[in-house]
């Protein structure tokens, strides 16, 4: 045995332990009711009872059976929810309690049964799947002929129409699949002995239901469902263990909208899980009308290949068969599986048949032609009866096409009397013309016929009889009735063709504007609020986008109108949808007495909240093209609030990044650039405390001035952390003043020599005098800040350059120093506070709060702050400041 690859190998392991966590559902599987499934999960319950396994029992249907009814004893059973329905009073399994006690493991009777409205969920197998997902498992019950692929299978052997239907993708979360089986002899003596139902309805399913032909069909099909389970887990195994497995290509089912569209579905499903493969279904659209009967079909067997796990497309071209092969190539599909053609007598005389172009063109694929007896008997039909007139198309459009021709007939008759028009079968060319762009395929060809029939009648010798007296005429008509159907044939297709890009245009443009609404909406708000609009105003209904608040509770966030209220029922829905990420409400079979619709935004792992779209309560339910645009709004829209949400939860850890980076660095300096000059206060002050008259008078003075120096140093970082704080918080005001910037200059010189006696100072200043309009103890103190970093970094005997200019409408101020000088990508970053790098003033006992101080209170005043590369090695650090715009007035009466 071949050896499965690695990746397949780690995909099957991944899977089994999934399955292992994930899958609890046991189901016990008959051929038909009475061959002993509920006594076979009862028994079974009171085996685990026995090991001390929490069982409770939710819901059994006894049916009154003493044996069925006696294993219940010792286990606890749910009380049952009462429901009023009609009139009268039932009980039905009560999920909520079943919640709220959560046992190990449930019993829930009767997988295929249909709740009573009113409940959360339409059926009971949505009741056990939501049972599932809070982690309970769970044990049932199922009839072979209730699973949703073997419907016409079943109705075809039985003669009944089975309305109760379990989709086959809920059986594949069961990880144990018991078949309860019992010979259809002893069913039938069962049945008999009033072990099944009572006497009155076991004689009447004797008759209809309980033959022994029936009973041997539906056993075959039980057997055949759980071998074709044990061969999905069978592959599992072997592909976990390594051993490899055939490729499964995609089963594709190609339908048209007609009564055998979910007979093929069915059978699609059934081929891909016996072939363990993919499946889906795919309609092609080639733009030509569909009637509503056959819009409705196709809808509906749509929605059946979705509950069943395979996957709808619908394919627009005008060529069916190369859509569906091009879609083959694209996704992978080795099998397609076919419906009987409907095919036209021309189609069949040419040989152009869409059986026939795929066995042409698609050598590789299998083809696998499907055709019900309900097909083949009224195909027989339809050879042996005439198709009525009026059946070919609606009767306006034949009105029109006869309109048409007796107009073009008309205008024959003049145009042979009064203009000599030679060739009158352009006239009705043009006829048929009109009638192929206006209508169907099928009313052009009438049209053709007709007009074919009145230019020979009318004009062609012998006149007034359709016999044909000249050769060369016989040519021309017949040529004219072939130019007027290819012409009639183009036409349509064009019109077709049209009709389908102008579809797809609309659902592009309406896509387009949605995503150009998001694209300029810069949080989750504003995305809601174009999202509800877009969705309101492309699908024409009222549309709440819904979010959870602060108590986990869905509320609306954004509505269109904007006065939309929901309903409780709504509210409850929209919850359910959030937390399964699944449709619920109207147009579902989950709370459909939801007046909304409800969609999911985001997936499981992605939850953001709800679309609720309120159509008009008699509109039926969207056609596909509609549902998939909304799907696919719904999805953008879920996927840009889901982008917004990761950018805010990026901008937050980046800020709490440099939140925490800002703590440390404060931290970090208070304990550095307090507890320095502290200890040097408190060991002057000690030395000076205890050798006061000892020390010398020198020495003594060296110790206060070292106190004084260290107080000062104290006094400027708290003076520091106190203007970042106001800077910070928007509270530092600016008390302008009009001042020679000279004096700013001179003033912040004269600090810095006070601080560092031996420091010197170039200053290079304006001959004419400069005034700004600024507050000029804080530009003294940003000019201070700068002189302090250039001094500290400044090589001995190299002096400090300031350079005061005028550059246009701004006054620059230029401190250079000759010190090791600024990478170029760390030039910005000491404006930042608590800067520090090996370059950095922390290094040479700065605070890291000077320059970021500089940089705000030059920022208040309107000014900027940057940092240069000097010539010949260095930094300059410019201050520009903008002039005032008009100088003080000197007459303060003016």
């Amino acid at each position: 045995m071949a050896e499965a690859p690695r990746e397949a190998r780690a995909d099957a392991l991944l899977d089994a332990v999934r399955d292992e966590q994930q899958r609890r559902l046991k189901i016990f599987l008959g051929a038909a009711p009475g061959v002993g499934k509920t006594w076979a999960m009862l028994s079974a319950a009171r085996e685990l009872k026995k090991q001390g396994v929490d069982v409770v029992v939710g819901i059994v249907e006894t049916h009154e059976r003493a044996e069925t009814t006696a294993l219940l004893e010792g286990l606890e059973v749910l009380p049952r929810r009462p429901v009023s329905y009609h009139g009268r009073d039932f009980e039905e399994f009560d999920l909520d309690a079943a919640l709220a006690r959560k046992p190990a493991v449930l019993l829930v009777d009767e997988l295929a049964h249909t709740n009573l409205p009113g409940g959360r969920h339409e059926r009971r197998w949505q009741d056990i799947a939501e049972l599932l997902d809070a982690g309970i498992e769970v044990y049932t019950a199922l009839n072979v002929q209730h699973l949703e692929s073997l419907n016409d299978q079943v109705r075809r052997i039985t003669g009944v129409a089975v309305r109760e239907r379990v989709p086959d993708t809920f059986l594949d979360r069961a990880r144990d699949i018991v078949l309860v089986d019992l010979p259809p002899r002893e069913l039938i003596q069962r049945l008999k002995q009033g072990k099944v139902y009572v006497p009155e309805t076991a004689a009447a399913a004797l008759d209809a239901f309980f033959t022994p032909t029936n009973l041997a069909s539906l056993r075959e099909l039980a057997v055949e469902t759980v071998a074709g389970h044990v061969e999905s887990d069978l592959r599992g195994s072997m592909l976990a263990r390594g051993a490899a497995m055939p490729v499964r290509r995609r089963v594709l089912a190609a339908i048209d909208g007609y009564a055998q569209s979910e007979y093929l579905v069915r059978m699609a499903r059934r081929i891909a899980e016996r072939r363990g493969a993919r499946w889906g279904v795919a309609f092609v659209d080639t733009g030509a009308p569909v009637e509503a009967g056959r819009r409705e079909r196709l809808e509906a067997a749509l929605r059946l290949a979705r509950r069943l796990g395979g996957d709808g497309e619908i394919l627009r071209g005008h060529a069916i068969a190369d859509e569906l092969l091009a879609y083959a190539e694209r996704e992978g599909v080795g099998q397609i599986v076919l419906g009987r053609t409907r095919e036209r007598v021309f189609a069949r005389m040419a040989g152009r048949s869409l059986t026939q172009q795929l066995l042409h063109r698609g050598a590789h694929l299998e083809l696998t032609i499907i055709a019900t007896p309900a097909e083949r008997a009224a195909a027989r039909r339809r050879l042996r009866l005439p198709r009525p007139p009026g059946g070919l198309g609606r009767r306006r459009e034949y009105f029109f096409a006869t309109l048409t021709t007796i107009v073009a007939l008309a205008c024959a008759f003049v145009a042979e009397r009064y203009l000599s028009v030679a060739n009158l079968s352009l006239i009705f060319l043009t006829a048929v013309l009109v009638v192929a762009v206006r209508t169907r395929m099928a009313v052009a060809f009438y049209t053709a016929v007709l007009c074919f029939i009145a230019d020979n009648f009318f004009f062609m010798p012998p006149i007034y009889t359709l016999q044909i007296s000249s050769p060369n005429d016989v040519l021309t008509v017949f040529l004219f009735l072939v130019a007027a159907l290819v012409c009639s044939r183009l036409a349509t297709r064009l019109v077709l063709q049209l009709e389908s890009l102008r579809a797809a245009h609309v659902q592009s443009r309406a896509l387009l504007a949605l995503g150009h609404r998001l694209a300029t909406s810069t949080d989750a708000a504003g995305i809601r609020a174009a999202g509800a609009a877009a969705l309101a105003q492309t699908l024409g209904c009222e549309t709440a986008l819904l979010a959870r608040d602060a108590s986990d509770a869905m509320r609306v966030a954004a509505s269109s109108p904007a006065d939309m209220r929901l309903q409780t029922q709504d509210l409850a829905a929209a919850d359910w949808c959030e937390r399964h990420a699944a449709q619920a409400g109207r147009f579902t079979d989950t709370l459909n007495a939801a007046p909304c619709w409800l969609l999911p935004l985001g997936g499981e792992d992605n939850r953001v909240g709800v679309a609720a779209l309120r159509f008009p309560p008699g509109a039926s339910e969207p056609d596909p093209d509609r549902r998939s645009l909304a799907l696919t709004m719904v999805q953008d829209i879920g996927q840009t609030l889901a982008r917004a949400r990761l950018a805010d939860e990026l901008e937050g850890a980046r800020v709490q990044g440099e939140t925490e980076r800002l703590r440390n660095a404060l931290l970090s300096s208070v304990s550095h650039d307090l507890r320095s000059p502290l200890a040097s206060i408190i060991g002057s002050a000690g030395t000076l405390a205890d050798y006061d008259e000892k020390l010398p008078a020198n020495e003594r003075r060296e110790l206060l001035e070292a106190i004084l120096g260290e107080g000062q140093r104290l006094d400027r970082y708290i003076q520091n952390l106190l203007d970042m704080t106001r800077l910070g918080h928007g509270t530092l005001k600016l008390n302008r003043d009009w001042t020679d910037v000279a004096e700013i200059v001179a003033a912040a010189v004269t600090r810095l020599r006070k601080l560092f006696p031996e420091v010197r100072v170039d200053t290079v200043l304006p001959p004419d005098t400069v005034l700004l309009y600024v507050h000029p103890a804080l530009i003294e103190q940003a000019l201070f800040n700068i002189l302090e970093n250039a001094e500290r970094f400044s090589p001995p005997q190299q002096p400090v350059l300031v350079v005061v200019r005028v550059a246009g409408d701004k006054l620059l101020i230029e401190v250079s120093d000759r010190g090791p000088g600024i990478p170029e990508n760390e030039r910005a970053r000491i404006f930042d506070m608590f800067y520090s790098v090996s370059r950095g003033d922390r290094d040479i006992g700065g605070t890291g709060l000077g320059l970021a101080i500089c940089r705000g209170m030059i920022g208040a005043h309107g000014g900027s702050v940057e940092a240069l590369p000097r010539e010949g090695g260095g930094t300059t650090i410019r201050i520009s400041l903008p002039l005032p715009s008009e100088p003080p007035n000197p007459d303060p009466s003016a």
